[in-house]
């Protein structure tokens, strides 16, 4: 099993999977609407922007495990990021990204070590994994670094498809 296969489920409560994005360099970000950090989405949004058309995609999750940042419902949540931040990327249902109930998708991707060599749990909001076209984990940048900062980017650039 590859992280392509894992079932999923959109905001809206669709079946889905990250098969869904095969040939698509994606962005796994775990989100939370009341969160200092929750204005990088403005910049996940312009990357959409700027990327989306060239074979690149956002995907947003939402997690609840930080000092309970994103408490709301899935359609609190799609309403905010829609009318707060212009979200246009997929969102999928909220998970868990760490613990005993961690999703699949995040037991595949904590595996997977940042540039200090760390891997394991998510350490807080806006954890960002580079994921390749062919659904290989390339790079995991923690919270802190902005999804806009030259490392990211240079990531997305050097790994988009064809």
């Amino acid at each position: 099993m590859t992280i392509h296969d894992v079932s999923l489920h959109t905001l809206q409560g669709e079946q889905a999977s990250l098969g869904d994005y095969s040939g698509t360099t994606i962005l796994v970000v775990n989100v939370a609407s009341k969160c200092g950090l929750t204005p990088q989405y403005e910049g996940l949004e312009r990357l959409q922007k700027t990327y989306g058309d060239k074979g690149f995609s956002v995907l947003g999750f939402p997690c609840n495990q930080f000092g309970a940042q994103e408490p709301g419902t899935s359609e609190e949540i799609a309403t905010f990021c829609s009318a707060t931040y212009g979200v246009t990327f997929p969102m999928f249902e909220k998970v868990d990204v760490n613990g005993d109930d961690r999703h699949p998708v995040y037991e595949e991707l904590t595996a997977f070590p940042d540039s200090d060599g760390e891997a394991g749990d998510i350490q807080w909001n806006f954890e960002k994994f580079l994921v390749g076209p062919d659904g290989t984990i390339l790079q995991r940048f923690r919270p802190m670094v902005d999804p806009e900062a030259p490392e990211v980017v240079d990531a997305i650039e050097a790994n988009l498809p064809g």
